[in-house]
C-alpha cells in the first residue's frame, strides 16, 4: 500500500468540498476534485440570483484546501473494476478510494404537458441564471406562477414577490414539512410580501404553456414565466456506472456511507442513500455527510471499522425575502416541534446560517478536524447490507 492515499471526489458542493478538505488536511491523502464549474455554487443562494440580489458563487480558493487538486471536467463514467473515473474530455483519474459527491438537481415532470418546454427549474446555477435573463425582459407586472410550496418554492416566491412582481405560488399544501405554527408564519409573510396562494387538491398542475399554466380542477392562471420547484433528481451517473442506486438515482450504500457493490466508493450528501433510507436534502444534512465519507475513507484505507452515520437535523430555516424568515425547530429525528422563529428573527437567522455555511467549510480546509458533529438519532429498521472486501 502506497503511504499516501489517492482520492478521487466527484462533486464540489457542500459535502463534496468538505469531504475534500477533511481528506486533504488529513496528511494521508491526495484528493482530486472532479467538479463541471470552476466556481463553488452557493445553492442556498439561487433565488436570490434569479432576481440579481446576489451572484451565488464563491471562489474555490476561498472554501478549498490549496492542496486539493481542483479539475474542471464532468464525470462520465466510473469504472469501479479499475478504480478508474472516464471524464468528458476523455482523460481518466485513478483513484484507491471515491467519494461520490454529485448532488442532486431540480426535475421538470414530462408527463405534464408543455412543462419541459415553458417551465423554469432553478436548482442548479445555470437554471437560475436563465430565469434570471427571462425575467430581466419582463415587465414588472407580468404574471409570475412558481409551482411547489417546499422551501425553494417558498424562498423564489417571495424573493419575486419582493422585487415587485406579480406572483402565485401553487402547491398541494404550503410548506407541508413544516409545523402548523410554522406554516402559519410562512404563509402570513408571503400574504404580507403579496404573493396569491393557491393551494389543496384541485392545485396540481397538469399544463404549462408560455403564458399560462392550467390546473386539476379546471382553473388557467396567467403566467409569463411558469417556475418549477417540485421536482427532485439525481444524476443518473452510479446507474449508468452499473452501481446500485434507489429508485431516484442516489447510491445505495451501508450505514457507513460505503456503496453495497464497492468498498472502495463512498457517498455522500443529496446522492447518498445509506440503507435506502436518505437524509433531507440540505446543506444541513450535506456537511455532516461530506464529513462522514472523508472519515470513512480513512478508517478504510487504516483498517479500521469505519462509524455508522448520524446527523441530527434540528431545524429548517427558511427565507421569506431579505427581511423575512421562518426557522422551523425540529426533533433530531427531523420531525417538526410546535415552535419556529420568525420574521426578521426569522431572517437574521436564516443569513446567519448561509454565512456560516462557508465559514465551517473554511474552517476544515484550514484546520482538518475543526468541523465536529453532533450525534442524530439511532436510525432504526436499517437493513444490513454485505460490503465486499476493500482489497
Amino acid at each position: 500500500m502506497d503511504s499516501m492515499c489517492r482520492v478521487v471526489v466527484i462533486g464540489g458542493g457542500y459535502a463534496g468540498v468538505m469531504a475534500a478538505n477533511r481528506l486533504q488536511g488529513s496528511g494521508e491523502a491526495d484528493v482530486t476534485l472532479v467538479n463541471p464549474r470552476p466556481k463553488f455554487v452557493e445553492r442556498i443562494r439561487l433565488h436570490q440570483l434569479a432576481v440579481d440580489n446576489d451572484d451565488a458563487v464563491e471562489d474555490y480558493a476561498t472554501i478549498l484546501n490549496p492542496d486539493v487538486e481542483l479539475v474542471v471536467d464532468a464525470a462520465e463514467r466510473i469504472v469501479a473494476a479499475d478504480r478508474r473515473v472516464i471524464l468528458a474530455s476523455g482523460e481518466t483519474v485513478d483513484y484507491d478510494y471515491l467519494v461520490y459527491a454529485v448532488g442532486s438537481t431540480g426535475e421538470v415532470p414530462v408527463a405534464v404537458l408543455g412543462a419541459a418546454e415553458h417551465a423554469y427549474p432553478i436548482s442548479e446555477l445555470e437554471q437560475a441564471q436563465r430565469l434570471r435573463d427571462r425575467l430581466s425582459v419582463l415587465a414588472r407586472s407580468a404574471p409570475v406562477v412558481v409551482v411547489g410550496a417546499g422551501l425553494t418554492g417558498i424562498e423564489t416566491a417571495s424573493e419575486l414577490a419582493e422585487a415587485g412582481r406579480d406572483v402565485t405560488l401553487v402547491s398541494n399544501a404550503i410548506a407541508p414539512t413544516l409545523s402548523k405554527p410554522g406554516r402559519r408564519s410562512v404563509a402570513r409573510q408571503l400574504a404580507k410580501r403579496g404573493v396569491t396562494m393557491v393551494d389543496g387538491p384541485g392545485a396540481a398542475v397538469t399544463a404549462v404553456a408560455a403564458d399560462h399554466v392550467e390546473l386539476a380542477d379546471g382553473s388557467v392562471l396567467p403566467s409569463e414565466v411558469t417556475v418549477w420547484t417540485a421536482g427532485f433528481g439525481v444524476p443518473r451517473l452510479a446507474a449508468t456506472s452499473g452501481l446500485t442506486t434507489d429508485s431516484l438515482g442516489r447510491l445505495l450504500t451501508d450505514e457507513t456511507l460505503t456503496s453495497v457493490d464497492d468498498a472502495r466508493i463512498i457517498a455522500t450528501g443529496d446522492a447518498a442513500a445509506p440503507s435506502g433510507m436518505p437524509f433531507r436534502m440540505s446543506c444541513q444534512a450535506g456537511l455532516p455527510l461530506g464529513a462522514q465519507a472523508g472519515d470513512t475513507v480513512l478508517a478504510r484505507w487504516q483498517d479500521m471499522p469505519p462509524t455508522d452515520v448520524s446527523v441530527p437535523m434540528y431545524a429548517q430555516c427558511i427565507s421569506v425575502g431579505r427581511d423575512g424568515g421562518t426557522v422551523q425547530l425540529q426533533r433530531s429525528d427531523d420531525t417538526p416541534r410546535n415552535i419556529y422563529v420568525g420574521g426578521r428573527a426569522g431572517a437574521l437567522i436564516k443569513e446567519r446560517v448561509c454565512r456560516q455555511t462557508l465559514q465551517w467549510m473554511r474552517a476544515e480546509a484550514r484546520k482538518p478536524g475543526s468541523y465536529t458533529m453532533l450525534k442524530g438519532p439511532e436510525r432504526t429498521g436499517i437493513a444490513a447490507h454485505h460490503i465486499p472486501s476493500a482489497s
